[in-house]
């Protein structure tokens, strides 16, 4: 999993370098463009000449006009802005943390499906399997299936010789292994949704003091000194908000699943002693 939280890393500072690249390149081609346009238009000469060029004038002026506001409506254009607005110094940790947080929450995503099992059919098959060819069979069929539970109910067939109380103690003391594991990963979610939101606040604070700077310098109090500080003080702490909001949704979802499985070993664990008695008693 350390190789697809890699993955999941790159793919992320990847994407969002690409995606500042293209729309630098965008830009550069929109300006040369209405560049080589004014170039046309002003070596045009004659008459005939400058009733052609006006209209296609008009034209690109229209053109651009279309572009700009589909730039302005595209969603990517827009956080591309703000970003460049709020200050790269202030907004690269913040959207760190997002990036991290979110590489993190999707691994953990993967790897709790990945453990959840069946129970019911899992116990079905350890049922037959002691049935059939005893414990030795039975652990063969847990050793044979993926997940926390299945790992659970290996480490009790393992001491089914020593006696059902030495069964339960193996099983709550493997439980709590797995519960850990299940658990790892979530301390790092839950630093990212508290950081982000502090380091907006603190963009906040330094945009505010520049603002002060400002208005101790110009010796004025005109919106127009202080407007680039408050703009950075407020666009900081949006971008922390957001960023909080993006991983504490996750972190939810990662913690009801933790507990559904946790509640899942709990319950099978309680049915594989159940299982494991009867089989003893027939036995006899």
């Amino acid at each position: 999993m350390k190789k697809l939280l890699a993955l999941f890393l790159l793919a992320g500072i990847f994407t969002f370098g690409i995606t500042s690249t293209v729309s630098a390149q965008d830009d550069m081609d929109t300006t040369n463009t209405s560049d080589t346009t004014m170039m046309d238009v002003d070596s045009a000469g004659g008459d005939d000449s400058a009733a052609m060029a006006a209209p296609a004038e008009e034209d690109m002026v229209e053109d651009d006009s279309d572009a700009e506001m589909e730039a302005e409506d595209n969603l990517q254009y827009v956080i591309r802005d703000k970003f460049i607005e709020g200050d790269w110094r202030f907004m690269s940790p913040v959207l760190i943390c997002l990036i991290l947080g979110l590489a993190i929450a999707l691994e953990r995503i993967i790897t709790l499906n990945l453990a959840t099992t069946n129970t019911k059919k899992l116990l079905a098959r350890v049922e037959d399997g002691l049935a059939a060819g005893g414990v030795d069979a039975a652990k063969e069929v847990t050793k044979g299936t993926r997940g926390p539970v299945a790992s659970i109910f290996t480490q009790g067939l393992m001491r089914i010789d020593e006696g059902i109380d030495m069964v339960e103690k193996s099983i709550v003391s493997y439980g709590s292994v797995e519960m850990g594991r299940l658990e790892r990963g979530l301390v790092w979610v839950s630093l990212f949704i508290s950081l982000a939101p502090m380091l907006g606040f603190m963009g906040t604070v330094i945009g505010m003091i520049g603002a002060f700077d400002s208005i101790e310098a110009a010796g004025d109090i005109s919106p127009q000194v202080v407007a680039s500080g408050i703009k950075i003080a407020l666009l900081t702490t949006v971008a922390g908000l957001i960023v909080g909001i993006i991983l504490q949704i996750f972190y939810n979802y990662l913690v009801s699943k933790v507990d559904a499985l946790v509640n899942q070993m709990e319950d099978a664990s309680i049915s594989l002693v159940d299982l494991l008695v009867r089989h003893q008693n027939s036995g006899k």
